[in-house]
């Protein structure tokens, strides 16, 4: 795993590029990297404020100017937020980069900045089945639930694989052996989604070198 001090150089520049390619909109740190309660699993939360009328236009950049900083391997969009008019929530994971420090990117709009619940609920807002990927999701389920057993949270842990499984329609379930558990989801993942052989064989090794001496 690279060096913390990495992850903190890392968030830094995201949020140097975010404000430089947008004039009159603002990234600032969120979660446990801004309280100054991150450990060594905290993954990266950024908050972008765009103006209202630049919005789409910075969705669309967000890649190019994300991968500037970093090459960026993947970006997910939260379903919740999929087809809002004034929010995004962009799960990215850059290459070269510890999986457990994925950016957390929520994307609002000044008119909803200070409204941290603006359409959540919105049904009209959620993505529409197809336009999201259930294997994608629970893979990042398991990156989770590698963090949880790490940090001596079983309950959590337990409550994300089980979830994980659930939500690509796989019958199974956690038995607290987390390498295997975290083993076993990935697999059914790649399964179902080839294209996720080589996140999941990363996630498989994750489990195993950070849980082996406490889940078989």
């Amino acid at each position: 795993m690279a060096r913390e001090t990495d992850r903190a150089a890392l968030a830094a520049e995201v949020c140097i590029a975010l404000k430089r390619c947008c004039p009159g909109s603002g990234a600032e740190l969120t979660g446990s990297l801004a309280s100054g309660t991150a450990d060594a699993f905290s993954d990266i939360d950024i908050a972008w404020v765009v103006p209202d009328a630049h919005f789409p236009d910075c969705l669309a950049r967000t890649v190019e100017v994300l991968g500037r900083v970093q090459p960026v391997d993947s970006v997910r969009s939260n379903p919740d937020f999929h087809r809002s008019d004034r929010r995004r929530l962009l799960f990215v994971r850059f290459a070269g980069v510890s999986l457990f420090w994925r950016l957390d990117l929520d994307v609002r709009t000044l008119s909803v900045a200070d409204d941290l619940h603006y359409d959540a609920g919105n049904p009209a807002a959620r993505a529409r089945e197809g336009e999201w990927s259930r294997p994608a999701s629970a893979l990042a389920n398991a990156v989770g639930a590698v963090k949880a057993a790490a940090r001596k949270r079983d309950v959590e842990a337990r409550g994300l694989l089980d979830r994980g499984f659930a939500r690509i329609g796989e019958n199974d379930r956690a038995t607290g052996a987390w390498v295997n558990d975290v083993a076993r989801l990935a697999h059914a993942v790649a399964l179902r989604d080839s294209a996720l052989s080589d996140l999941a064989s990363q996630v498989t090794l994750l489990a195993a070198r950070h849980l082996g001496s406490s889940g078989a």
